[in-house]
């Protein structure tokens, strides 16, 4: 089986391992949620990984940058998202940390992974 380029980056695993962890922290939310920051949360961290993903099918290296740039914006929204429920009290401080912890992960390897681009 082909193996596609974006599957090899540690920055996809990172993105596509929290997504998962999301859905897994999200079915224990409150049921009113389920449209609100249930969803907002699942489609948002969903978001890091397709970018990646999307970015990495495409030809210009301006093109991938870009991609990356929303994967980025996309890590942002989680962590706005795990602030209010964490102060919601949906979630645990470890839990929030250590979440918080990954997206601060995610966030510097797209760093890195967009200026490579912009200056290849």
């Amino acid at each position: 089986m082909y193996t596609y380029s974006f599957e090899k980056l540690e920055v996809w695993i990172e993105a596509k391992s929290l997504a998962k962890e999301i859905y897994k922290l999200t079915n224990n939310f409150p049921k009113e949620e389920k449209f609100g920051l249930t969803s907002q949360l699942r489609r948002a961290s969903v978001s890091i990984c397709s970018n990646i993903a999307e970015g990495s099918a495409r030809k210009t290296n301006k093109d991938k940058a870009h991609f990356t740039t929303i994967a980025f914006s996309s890590a942002v929204e989680v962590l706005n998202q795990l602030i209010l429920i964490y102060e919601l009290n949906f979630i645990t401080k470890d839990t929030y940390l250590k979440l918080r912890k990954n997206i601060e992960s995610i966030t510097n390897k797209l760093n890195a992974l967009r200026n490579h681009l912009i200056n290849k």
